[in-house]
């Protein structure tokens, strides 16, 4: 494979970096001016510097670019259009980004698998069809037999609800929440943009038409239907106050709604719950975190105050209603997860008392099923999917068959029969019909994404991390493809609050892989993939050692010949986002090209930013506020750790005025800091959209825009241009 060719400018700044004479460091405004002079890329826009200097801990810490923090302010404002400009004006509009753009269209636009919820006579599905920006809500009448056809809008689907009605641009969208038990109502939510916040609204299914009952725009967890659909359950959840259960009879005015659970948990706990014995019991699970819950049980019938079940263990527990019992899926003494069953009539449900269903085995529990009087368990191997049988008493009775580096998820379809959906790295999602009594599969739905799966390969290989830890990577290419040290490679890591980073199929990075390109996937310390041990490993003062993790991701892929630091290239979204911002500032001659998502990058600051609905994250990244978590966290906090005059990658941030999860105030923080520190000659942008947010806001059409776009930008600074690389 050929390396790119290097313009005679960035040969010159190359030189110069290289050159012990012209370092920026000794030389200061006029290397700078040098690096500009011989870049190949037009400066970014002038950003005013207004320092601010915090004293910490006794520790004094200057923040240049406090004013960007004032979203609404003329100056801000004027500022990310000219950001806008810029990135614009750096990507593009080439030939690579619109043939980019182009396949990621023909990979995405493409009907997936209807899996309908019934309520009364009809079928219920909340889909995008090809035709359309948005998805909304359809029903069609119940058939007798189970279908398996794809998403077809004609035929006799009706349109329920349509986002479009509600705000024509398309970055209002609309999900079910329940139904009431006689299918006659719907509860459903109001996405406006990108925000986290939301409304609940109550439909009349049999005239269309909403009653006046409604919650206003706010952060809600469980919501539905009490049993005889007089009324609903809803968790209510404030930032500063924090969350609350209640219920709501319809009819009357929200002011008198009965408050049944949550005084005393603060804004850094969640309360998912749920109902069950005719609606005659309720549990509440509280979530301190990512790491610890609490789980109580309320009688409603017998009118008494909610008791525990578990109060204060350092575990999580997840909770499901199995006839008497109530089972919890729980870390309890059990680090990979088991299942425990208690009595409901127990008086006093000490964990001594607990009935264990699935006993802890060497691999990962994540979640499970009762599928006809059987338990499905789905396992986590090596970060690759098991699913395992088991009677109700615990006895192992079989397993479906996963195919090796796959991600699985079962579910039941008719008497005696599971519909398994299977994908890979390489592998579009299909689906398998499985006999669950033989075990037995048959071809149900292929993928209708036009990717040659026959022709790339996956496998998975094990790093040795800084201080001896091994964990695994996948490595995702062109079938055959024989390491030379200069293959285009574009690492992707998340690293935090228990989430599993899973081999699951993505458009992008399918087109990176056609592009010849290999996509890696690194597991790191802070996820979920080997239970809480390796969880706690990468959380609060042990939070460094998921960036060592991922450089030495990095570092393994270079010295074991599939690529370089010039053609190598890192991306990160959220937690992920302070993954490679980190990474970035700790290591930047090690990467060409750096993609930074919604991120997380001032964790100085961040207990402080008020308009985070987030505060729970600090449970997990550590509390500035708390000396001994400051001193771990300003060792990695992206934001202050960029220095003058250093050599850094090209990056891309983005990020959108309504995210609520993550404030949107650091990218652009992070964006000015980078353009006025770095000496690389290099580009760094900021693409920012004024309705998105964390997770919505964006049309189909716009997520196709932003996936090009990322992509053009991070091929371009790794020199792979229209031509497939063989």
């Amino acid at each position: 494979m050929p390396h790119r060719s290097l313009r005679p400018a960035t040969l010159l700044c190359r030189a110069r970096r290289n050159s012990p004479t012209m370092r920026p460091s000794l030389f200061g405004a006029a290397a700078l001016a040098l690096t500009a002079a011989c870049s190949p890329y037009p400066p970014p826009p002038d950003t005013a510097r207004d320092p601010v200097v915090d004293t910490l801990h006794g520790i004094a810490i200057t923040d240049d670019y406090r004013w960007l923090e004032d979203q609404d302010s003329p100056g801000t404002r004027a500022w990310i259009a000219e950001q806008n400009a810029y990135a614009e004006r750096i990507v593009g509009d080439t030939p690579l980004r619109r043939d980019l753009e182009a396949r990621l269209r023909e990979l995405t636009n493409v009907p997936g698998p209807l899996f309908p919820r019934r309520a009364g006579n009809f079928e219920y599905f909340t889909i995008r069809t090809p035709d359309r920006e948005v998805a909304a809500i359809y029903r069609r009448p119940a058939p007798e037999e189970p279908q398996r056809d794809p998403v077809d809008p004609g035929g006799d689907f009706e349109m329920v609800i349509d986002p479009l009605d509600i705000h024509p641009d398309g970055t209002t969208s609309v999900s079910v929440r329940d139904f009431s038990p006689d299918g006659d109502l719907l509860m459903y939510a109001i996405r406006d943009g990108g925000q986290d916040e939301v409304q609940i609204r109550i439909r009349d299914l049999a005239i269309g038409e909403d009653l006046p009952d409604r919650l206003p725009n706010f952060l809600y967890g469980s919501t539905f239907f009490d049993p005889d659909g007089t009324g609903f359950y809803y968790t209510w959840r404030s930032r500063e106050v924090g969350p609350r259960v209640r219920h709501h009879t319809l009819g009357t005015d929200l002011a008198d709604d009965t408050e049944l659970f949550g005084e005393g948990h603060g804004p850094e706990t969640f309360i998912n719950v749920s109902q069950g014995a005719g609606g005659r019991y309720m549990v509440y699970n509280v979530r301190h975190g990512w790491a610890r819950g609490d789980v109580y049980l309320h009688d409603l019938e017998a009118g008494t105050d909610p008791r525990p079940i578990s109060v204060g263990a350092p575990a999580r527990f997840q909770t499901r209603f199995m006839d008497d019992e109530i089972y919890l899926l729980t870390n309890l003494d059990a680090p990979k997860n088991r299942v425990v069953a208690v009595d409901l009539r127990d008086p006093d449900p000490d964990p001594a008392n607990w009935r264990e269903v699935i006993a802890e085995t060497d691999d990962l529990l994540t979640g499970y099923q009762v599928i006809d009087g059987a338990i499905y368990a789905d396992y986590l191997h090596n970060v690759s999917s098991r699913i395992v049988r088991y009677d109700l008493d615990g006895t192992v009775t079989g397993g479906i068959p996963v195919p090796e580096h796959h991600v699985a998820t079962l579910r039941p379809w008719g008497d005696g029969a599971g519909l398994l959906t299977l994908q890979s790295l390489v592998t579009p999602s299909h689906i398998v019909r499985v006999d669950l009594e033989t075990m037995e599969t048959e071809p149900w739905l292929p993928s209708a994404v036009p990717f040659d799966a026959a022709g790339y390969e996956v496998r998975q290989v094990w790093y040795t991390s800084a201080d001896g830890t091994e964990a695994p990577m996948y490595l995702a290419h062109r079938r055959g493809l024989e390491p030379d040290g200069d293959t285009p490679t574009l690492l992707y890591g998340y690293g935090g609050f228990n989430s599993s980073n899973l081999p699951r199929f993505n458009n992008s990075a399918a087109a990176w892989m056609e592009k010849g390109g290999v996509y890696a996937l690194a597991t790191l310390r802070g996820g979920g993939e080997f239970g809480e041990e390796w969880h706690r490993a990468g959380m609060l003062e042990n939070k460094p050692n998921v960036f060592a993790d991922f450089i030495a991701a990095a570092e393994w892929l270079i010295a074991n010949g599939y690529t370089n630091p010039d053609r190598l290239a890192i991306r990160g979204v959220s937690n992920g986002g302070l993954l490679v911002g980190a990474s970035l500032t700790k290591r930047p001659d090690l990467f060409r090209a750096v993609f930074c998502g919604l991120p997380d990058l001032d964790m100085v600051r961040f207990y402080q930013f008020t308009d985070s609905n987030n505060m729970p994250a600090l449970l997990e990244y550590g509390n500035a506020a708390v000396e001994e978590e400051f001193e771990v966290l300003r060792t990695f906090s992206p934001y202050q750790n960029v220095r003058d005059g250093v050599d850094y990658p090209a990056v891309m941030l983005t990020q959108g005025d309504l995210d609520t999860r993550v404030p949107p105030l650091q990218a652009r923080k992070m964006a000015a800091r980078l353009q006025a520190a770095t000496s690389s000659g290099l580009p760094v942008i900021l693409d920012y959209d004024p309705r998105t947010g964390h997770a919505g806001g964006r049309t189909f059409s716009r997520n196709v825009r932003n996936s090009a776009m990322e992509l053009a930008f991070l091929l371009g600074q790794l020199g792979v241009d229209m031509e497939v690389v063989q």
